[in-house]
């Protein structure tokens, strides 16, 4: 039988320069990949479709709730919205990981554009969230570029 995943261990982290912070407080993180189609037709086959492998893109996106990470205690090694903004603003090409912590599951890193950041702050009994989107650059490995 397999073993099956939960979604709340894959974490989605970001390379401060000296270390991996975790996204803060995540609800949801996602890794997208795509494959583009190249598409051709021609006169030498009329009415025939060619179809050949296209680049190979992917995009990550996380939502979370917004936290304090300046206060003294363990949220100050985390990521929340305003460094993302941060980096958001830099515009400087992001070293990610997305990890399980399972000793039988593999590691993904890679380096992507943070492309969109928004914060949600409603009224009532609701805590303000926030949502990101990175989009890669290069390939998905799974072996750390940094070490």
């Amino acid at each position: 039988m397999a073993n099956f995943i939960k979604g709340d261990v894959l974490i989605f982290y970001v390379h401060d320069g000296s270390a991996y912070r975790p996204i803060a407080c995540l609800t949801s993180n996602t890794l997208s990949q795509t494959r583009g189609v190249i598409e051709t037709q021609t006169k030498c086959d009329p009415g025939i479709i060619q179809r050949a492998a296209g680049v190979l893109s992917y995009d990550i996106s996380c939502e979370g709730e917004y936290i304090d990470t300046t206060s003294v205690g363990a949220e100050v090694t985390k990521a929340s919205h305003d460094y993302l903004k941060g980096l958001l603003q830099a515009g400087n090409e992001v070293t990610w990981k997305m990890d399980t912590g399972l000793t039988d599951t593999g590691e993904y890193f890679g380096t992507a554009y943070l492309t969109e950041l928004s914060a949600d702050a409603p009224t009532g009994d609701e805590f303000a969230t926030f949502s990101c989107t990175l989009s890669g650059s290069g390939s998905i490995v799974t072996t750390d570029p940094i070490v």
